[in-house]
């Protein structure tokens, strides 16, 4: 299994788990919380047929990854992608994010540049700031998050039954486009993931990528759900527009957060369009 170092706790390594398959043009896929990079199984395929080298990884505390208590801030796991892409000497890629993943593509951007970049995504987007604050009036207020946050303290096993179900739209969308095994699968990934990490990463989604965003200088395409109930489109995707010059906005009419799995027919023609452009 290919791990790549990326830090130290006390006397252990810290190590992301990677996979690299197939030659051409690089694409590095980030996945969403709190999955792992086996979470981009409807895309990965198409991509390696268009012929493309997919690579994919695991956050630090999730999947096959270290699970340290230490780096769960933006700028760690941008420098964590950057170890990563350093490594395999990657150029030309294509730079994708879904949720969580989208936050570092933004501070990726926004610390490195674009030098190994030429175009990027962003699924279901985080940016441009969660928070609901005087300069920021269309966040989200800081009680929906303290409650999360309590909610993973007293039993992050319900919590996960919480998140997937809104994660998917279950009440509209189950036994159609998401399927109980499918869901029981993002279940059991979650509960594999670090207890630390779980609790660790809620706080990072109020992470304020506004100074980011214009420093990004590469195409943008961004594809979100109308019908997002975890990142609201509101609060997210249709505010980027106004922040980045070179952006295409995506709505999936419908779709929840993890339109990668739900809809992946709308997605994945906007992406591979879009590469291959």
């Amino acid at each position: 299994m290919p791990f790549v170092t990326v830090g130290e706790e006390n006397s252990n390594p810290i190590e992301l788990y990677y996979e690299d398959h197939g030659s051409g043009q690089p694409v590095v896929l980030i996945h969403g919380y709190p999955l792992d990079g086996h979470s981009w199984e409807k895309q990965l395929p198409l991509l390696l047929e268009r012929g493309h080298r997919v690579i994919t990884y695991d956050r630090r505390g999730f999947g096959h990854s270290s699970q340290p208590t230490t780096g769960y801030d933006y700028d760690t796991f941008a420098a964590d992608l950057k170890s990563l892409v350093d490594t395999l000497d990657l150029s030309d890629m294509v730079l994708a994010g879904f949720s969580m993943g989208s936050g570092e593509v933004a501070r990726y951007l926004g610390n490195y540049g674009s030098r190994r970049v030429t175009k990027a995504a962003l699924f279901g987007a985080i940016p441009p700031y969660l928070l609901q604050t005087a300069d920021n009036p269309d966040g989200l207020p800081q009680s929906l998050f303290d409650g999360f946050m309590e909610s993973v303290k007293k039993d992050r096993y319900a919590w996960f039954k919480f998140f997937f179900d809104n994660f998917y739209n279950v009440d509209k969308l189950g036994g159609t486009r998401i399927s109980d095994e499918a869901w029981n699968a993002s279940y059991q990934v979650a509960c594999g993931c670090s207890p630390y990490a779980t609790l660790a990463c809620v706080p990072t989604w109020l992470t304020d990528f506004r100074a980011d965003l214009p420093k990004i200088d590469v195409p943008l395409l961004v594809v979100h759900g109308t019908e997002d109930r975890i990142l609201p489109i509101d609060n997210t995707s249709r505010r980027l527009p106004d922040l980045v010059n070179d952006i295409r906005l995506v709505e999936v009419e419908g779709g929840p957060h993890n339109i990668g799995w739900t809809h992946p027919e709308e997605l994945n023609k906007a992406f591979l369009d879009f590469i291959a452009e």
